[in-house]
């Protein structure tokens, strides 16, 4: 008699035994780990994976089970796979079955088949890349969008905010064509590469020593802020491709996708680029799994959930932006794609790139105990320049919507001249909460007691922490008064003070409540991206990655948020943030301006920043770090209760 281990998705530290009966032992294909199977679980059935074949157990024979179904012909999770499930269940102490259940597709999960593996792709006709202009806007997005990308998914450009009438309409007039791709093994030894930049010294060297690495590696790519890593990962994952092998690049946000894949398709014309994201439909994702698993995709450009996806040939691991916090999962699984990345390199022998202008200190304190090989870019490219920093003291500073005074006439100046300035918030909504007057109630969310934030807007208080939202009050709850005010500042309300203060120039706000509808993002980076006088307004989505050659000033207000709190990473985190939000000045050839506003001038930490950058003073942290016994010197748990 045989017995199967298998996996399910329920909260319990355990796997389970079943029996397979006689005429499923027959089956002319045999039960093999990484397959899925229907079995019974109390009063449901339940699909779960299977770990492995047993010919005993330890549960009872007149208590154990049949199993129902075989659902799979062949696994669907290789052992490999099943490892690295295993290893991110073990570390993160979380059940394996819950662990399976968020690594699959929810096709998968709900025991469909995974054999929908083609896909609709677009690209410009010869008559396409020849039309100037079209009077219908959209359209004539559309088809830039194509001459960026050279093709498209079906998929991706619904992401963009395009719509099918839009798609059908260029179809008709035959500006576009629709083609078809099966899941054919991707092979090239010769991939078809566009034009490419020469290398300075500094981006030579870390390209030969990632290339001439050999098995398992790890680098870290340090790099100020437009110096050219993205250059170094495409002339990396060239080689890659030449191999016929897969790579992986993690990105922190959906926002970077887009103009990722731009840039690696202008690269790799011929190359099946996917992408792999959230905001994808569950047929959408289960697609780019089975290109994957197939080697039908050479490059998959995704957020931190990619990283479990399969790969038949992974020959690369690019982390862009390691230090983002997005990269950690906040709730149920809470793995860091980036810890993960480097147990998959390490699985597939392969190398792991981590790019970053500010590493976290815990990836600089293995690069500096050579668990990592630090590869440093120190040189800005051709078009970029060094900033001019400046604190602006606000002691005594008037100051209107948080923005003192010197700084609307220092961004007076620069919109003068045509150029763009950028000014950076970390807090969304229009203010923190509301505050009554008469007896000083502050607005609470009504699920879990943090504070709910004002959105104008919308006319809603949402809590930030679990979603919650209800009306905004009219009155106090606590005492009746209807003496209900802001309180605190919110980038909604920078954008509407700054569109009165700054009645002729546009003002573009970009945060997670702005870009909520598809295209909404894609639809702001391009305003900007045309160029003339604008205020962009926005939180940390504005400081990752997006390149804006017109943006000459940026104003970061509230800097004393980070500067006194009870989290030892906060100073990390202002400084991360701070750098990033000033590598966006400064990108077209003339030195960008970056005020910082500060009731603590003299902070050492905002002086040191300031004055010897991100570098200095992440080493002086990782110092008072090993002073303090705090990680990544030492290790340390947090305990975490949570009632409902």
């Amino acid at each position: 008699m045989s017995f199967v281990e298998v996996a399910i998705k329920v909260p319990l530290p355990r796997t389970f035994d079943y029996k397979i009966e006689e005429q499923l032992s027959g089956l002319s294909t045999p039960i093999l780990p990484g397959m899925r199977v229907l079995v019974p679980f109390g009063n449901q059935k339940k699909v779960a994976v299977v770990l492995g074949i047993k010919n005993s157990t330890d549960v009872p024979l007149d208590k154990i089970k049949n199993i129902i179904e075989v659902i799979d012909d062949t696994p669907i999770l290789s052992a490999q796979h099943l490892e690295l499930l295993s290893f991110t269940a073990r570390y993160y102490c979380y059940p394996l079955g819950e662990t399976i259940h968020i690594a699959l597709p929810s096709a998968l999960r709900q025991g469909e088949s995974p054999d929908k593996t083609s896909i609709n792709m677009v690209a410009l006709t010869e008559k396409g890349a020849k039309v100037p202009s079209l009077k219908a806007k959209t359209q004539l997005n559309l088809l830039k969008q194509l001459s960026q990308s050279g093709k498209s998914s079906l998929t991706e450009l619904k992401a963009l905010g395009f719509s099918k009438k839009t798609i059908d309409s260029l179809i008709d007039k035959e500006l576009i064509t629709q083609t078809i791709e099966h899941d054919n093994q991707w092979q090239s030894v010769a991939p078809t590469v566009g034009s490419k930049p020469v290398l300075n010294k500094e981006q030579a060297v870390a390209c030969t020593a990632i290339n001439q690495s050999s098995g398992f590696s790890s680098f870290l790519l340090e790099g100020v802020t437009g110096s050219g890593k993205t250059e170094v990962y495409l002339q990396c994952l060239e080689e890659v491709l030449k191999r016929g092998e897969q790579a992986l690049v993690l990105v922190p946000e959906i926002g970077l996708t887009p103009q990722t894949v731009n840039r690696f398709r202008r690269r790799f014309p011929d190359t099946p680029i996917m992408l792999w994201h959230s905001a994808l439909t569950d047929n959408e994702r289960l697609q780019t799994w089975r290109f994957c698993e197939k080697g039908s995709c050479a490059i998959v450009i995704g957020t931190r959930s990619s990283i479990f996806l399969p790969f038949l040939k992974l020959g690369m691991i690019v982390v862009d932006e390691e230090h983002d916090s997005s990269f950690k999962q906040q709730d149920t699984l809470r793995y860091h794609a980036r810890d993960l990345a480097a147990y998959r390199a390490f699985q597939h022998k392969i190398p792991l790139i981590l790019g970053s202008a500010t590493p976290a200190l815990e990836t600089l304190h293995k690069a500096i105990n050579n668990k990592y090989q630090l590869l440093s870019l120190t040189e800005r490219a051709q078009t970029a320049t060094d900033n001019q920093f400046k604190l602006l003291d606000m002691k005594g500073q008037p100051d209107q919507a948080g923005i003192a005074h010197a700084s609307l006439a220092t961004m007076r100046q620069h919109l003068n001249r045509g150029k763009q300035v950028m000014v950076f918030l970390n807090r969304r909504g229009f203010s923190p909460t509301l505050i009554c007057h008469e007896c000083g109630w502050l607005s609470e969310c009504k699920r879990c007691s943090t504070s709910a934030t004002f959105h104008k807007a919308i006319g809603q208080m949402i809590c930030h922490h679990c979603g919650d939202q209800y009306p905004v009050p009219h009155q106090c709850p606590d005492c009746g008064s209807t003496q209900i005010f802001p309180n605190g500042k919110g980038t909604e309300q920078i954008e509407e003070f700054l569109s009165t203060e700054f009645p002729d120039t546009p003002v573009t706000r970009i945060d997670r409540d702005s870009t909520r509808r598809k295209g909404s993002l894609e639809k702001a980076l391009d305003e900007i991206n045309l160029g003339g006088a604008r205020i962009l307004v926005g939180t940390q989505m504005l400081a990752k990655g997006h390149h804006f050659a017109d943006v000459s000033l940026v104003i970061i207000l509230d800097v004393d948020s980070g500067l006194y709190s009870c989290d030892f990473r906060a100073t990390e985190h202002l400084a991360q943030l701070v750098t990033q939000v000033a590598g966006r000045a400064g990108r077209s050839g003339e030195p960008g301006q970056v005020l910082l506003q500060t009731h603590f001038p003299e902070h050492p930490l905002l002086q040191d920043l300031v004055n010897n950058g991100y570098q200095d003073f992440a080493r002086f942290a990782l110092s008072e770090r090993d002073d303090a016994d705090l990680p990544p010197i030492t290790n340390m748990a947090i305990v975490r209760a949570q009632g409902h």
